[in-house]
């Protein structure tokens, strides 16, 4: 009997000690940064703003990301890129694929039905790349009977079908794949915002060969998505990006990847970030 209690104490002194060790560690993240990292969805094609290069990700987007993360206690080695064509942000956030999503990523209300959004970070422009050589197009009233190029999902190729029915809008999965149409004349004109035609104007490949025609007809807020509702990560972000513009990080990367382009940010810029929405 004796060995028995002796037995049974040492049984539930072993216990004691292995849930102790089990406790003893850090609890495992569960989303919002820290040690489980975060997967963030960024456009690949986008010189200056979102772009894959090997295994180098550079760009104004994926500097803000970087940033934030920082902010969320992720460190730049634990961010797993993830590409995101603008036809699927929406998707992406929604089924948890990415944490959050920086890619050039206007703010509108059919958008904030599906996802939420942190920002602006950014005040762009819609405005047109066209060849060097053309001196037809002078803006987007000068577009009728021409072929025009622009992304499947995209805001741009929205208000071009809104606005100026008379042109034939051709859409293609990402801005990438109308540079060489245009190029060899397939297209007259590609259309997205000032910010990504700069980036693609200065690319080494096609400098000399493009140029964008200078008057914006929209107004695109850049802002960070998230899951629907998620309002603890959408203030998080939103505090960070206040912190970037504040400390003047947000200018040094603004001018270091969009600088070399000769771009310079319109009006409303640096912006001040709302309350989620």
């Amino acid at each position: 009997m004796k060995a028995r209690r002796i037995g049974a104490v040492a049984a539930a002194a072993a216990l004691a000690l292995t849930l102790a060790a089990c406790g003893s560690g850090q609890p495992a993240a569960t989303g919002g940064g820290g040690d489980s990292g975060l997967k963030i969805g960024i456009k690949f094609d986008q010189p200056g703003m979102g772009l894959k290069k090997g295994s180098e990700y550079s760009g104004f987007d994926v500097e803000v990301a970087k940033y934030v993360a920082k902010e969320l206690g992720t460190s730049e080695d634990k961010i797993t890129w993830v590409q995101a064509p603008s036809a699927q942000r929406e998707t992406l956030i929604q089924t948890g694929q990415v944490d959050f999503v920086v890619a050039t990523y206007s703010i509108t209300d059919a958008r904030k039905e599906k996802v939420s959004f942190a920002g602006p970070y950014f005040i762009a422009g819609q405005d047109l790349l066209i060849r060097a050589d053309d001196s037809s197009i002078t803006g987007p009233d000068s577009l009728t009977g021409k072929k025009l190029c622009s992304v499947t999902g995209s805001t741009s190729a929205q208000k071009v079908k809104d606005k100026y029915p008379g042109v034939q809008l051709q859409e293609f999965g990402t801005y990438s794949e109308c540079l060489p149409a245009l190029q060899t004349g397939g297209v007259d004109a590609l259309t997205t915002d000032d910010t990504i035609l700069a980036g693609y104007a200065a690319q080494e490949q096609y400098k000399g060969k493009f140029k964008v025609v200078g008057k914006p007809f929209s107004e695109e807020n850049y802002g960070i998505g998230v899951k629907k509702g998620d309002t603890a990560m959408c203030t998080k972000i939103t505090d960070a990006i206040k912190k970037m513009i504040s400390d003047g990080s947000w200018q040094k990367s603004l001018d270091a990847n969009l600088g070399p382009a000769g771009y310079k940010p319109g009006a409303g810029n640096p912006p001040t970030p709302a309350a989620c929405s």
